[in-house]
């Protein structure tokens, strides 16, 4: 059936009943026929909304012009400059929510598929020989803390400013939640890879194992190493648990480090790889974000018969993009919503046989702005199950301000940082991304490193005092 141009140019898909057992990507991108045609599609409006519901603010009509032209040199030079990481975000940013939202399209229609075309200007880019070079014009190093999202991003744009950047990782590969937390069949490696490597044509030191807080004191990277300003973006990377019996148990585990042994360490090609990943026929994954469609989908892919969310609220409420959603029903996820669990089950030699669940109905919104899960009373039943991963959020890891002195958090343990800014309370000292917002999106953690990268060159330009 032909598109019509009031709808959105459909994502082409590897078939579901074949993706659900293997790491290809399931979205194949755009061709250039799609591209065309659905970049037609935009308004030209004199007042961009869009531009407004981008993190990074991206000019938007700008680069889908261009790719209207036929110009893809251009339009890729209008997405990088503003976006480090457009290949990135354009498969995994949640723009149905953000800059498609806001989309004068919606009004009758539906609106302009703007990050599959930013997907498909990055990948004509990856396609293309990297031109970016070193260009330090400032005499200032800046230390970045963390190669996540915020930290890639507040680095390129940096390195864009004149200035000499060194990232420190902690793990021994740079990526953060890109690398240990999103899979292959979202985000491929290789467009990781690529991306980071244009990141180091550019200038940007980016040095591994390295825990700062351990290795190295933050201070002495000031007092010591003679940087000029500090950004920090380690991540919220401590999984939360719900405190319920049998949660020590065997096979069960955190989507964090469920994840992270399949994504990072490459548990899903073991035995190629050394690092096991056990599971059973039957997995229960709990929650219903992003993360825990990744880890059921996973799941599949990992060789469970039955793979389910347990979420105690319904559909309604869920926090994962409705893309990941129904590309998780296509290949055969069973939901289990309003399911409350409340002890996983012991087979008697300390493994999991089950989880034991309550039904729930819905009441008035709670603090969260969500209606609130009410317990129905003789609905218990208990799930047969081999797994339990538990997808239920994360906090930052307190190792780096349990050893800095003068480091403010709240009471969730974020670091406290201007909004504008990510000024902390340590002079030139700025932080951004799920260390300030905990757990969020890819995009919005972009946006922040990209807002201290300019605070940082002003502070520096007016020659701001250091007290550390």
């Amino acid at each position: 059936m032909p598109v019509k141009r009031s709808d959105k140019t459909p994502m082409p898909v590897h078939d579901a009943q074949l993706r659900a057992h293997d790491f290809v990507e399931v979205n194949t991108g755009y061709t250039p026929a799609h591209a065309a045609f659905e970049a037609e599609r935009c308004l030209r409006c004199q007042d961009a909304a869009c531009v407004d519901g981008c993190p990074v603010n991206i000019p938007i009509p700008d680069f889908i012009h261009a790719v209207a032209a036929g110009d893809m040199p251009k339009a890729a030079q209008i997405l990088r400059g503003a976006n480090p990481l457009p290949s990135i975000c354009g498969r995994v940013c949640p723009q149905e929510n953000q800059c498609e939202a806001q989309c004068h399209m919606v009004k009758r229609f539906n609106p302009v598929a703007i990050g599959h075309l930013e997907r498909f200007v990055a990948d004509w880019e990856r396609s293309q020989p990297v031109t970016a070079r070193p260009n330090v014009t400032r005499q200032e190093k800046i230390a970045v803390i963390g190669a996540g999202p915020s930290g890639l991003v507040c680095a390129g744009e940096l390195a864009r400013l004149g200035y000499s950047v060194t990232v420190y990782e902690a793990l021994h590969a740079p990526g953060g939640v890109l690398r240990y937390g999103i899979p292959e069949f979202r985000l491929p490696k290789s467009v990781l890879d690529w991306e980071i490597g244009v990141l180091k044509a550019m200038g940007v030191e980016i040095v591994c194992n390295v825990v700062i807080g351990r290795t190295i004191k933050m201070d002495e990277l000031f007092e010591n190493m003679g940087y000029a300003a500090v950004f920090i973006g380690t991540g919220a990377g401590l999984p939360q648990f719900l405190g319920i019996p049998g949660e020590n148990l065997n096979g069960v585990m955190s989507a964090n480090e469920f994840l992270t042994r399949m994504n990072l360490m490459g548990g899903y090609k073991f035995p190629e790889n050394d690092t096991p990943l056990k599971v059973g026929k039957r997995v229960a994954v709990i929650g219903a974000g992003n993360t825990a469609m990744d880890a059921v989908r996973s799941s599949l892919r990992l060789g469970a018969e039955a793979a389910y969310i347990v979420y105690r609220r319904s559909e309604k409420e869920m926090g994962a993009r409705i893309e990941e959603y129904h590309h998780a029903i296509e290949e055969g996820v069973d939901f289990r919503w309003l399911t409350n669990p409340l002890e996983v089950i012991d087979d008697g030699n300390g493994w999991v046989s089950g989880l034991k669940c309550q039904k729930m109905k819905l009441g008035e919104p709670d603090a969260s702005g969500r209606a609130r899960p009410i317990p129905i009373e003789g609905s218990e039943f208990v799930l047969p199950v081999d797994n339990v991963v538990l997808a239920i959020g994360t906090t930052p890891n307190p190792l780096l301000t349990r050893t800095t002195s003068g480091l403010l958090t709240n009471k969730k343990g974020c670091l406290v940082a201007d909004e504008n800014t990510g000024l902390t309370s340590k002079a030139l000292v700025f932080a951004g991304g799920d260390a300030v917002t905990g757990a969020a999106t890819v995009i919005l953690a972009a946006g922040a490193g990209k807002r201290s990268a300019t605070a940082i060159h002003e502070a520096l330009q007016q020659g701001a005092a250091v007290t550390h």
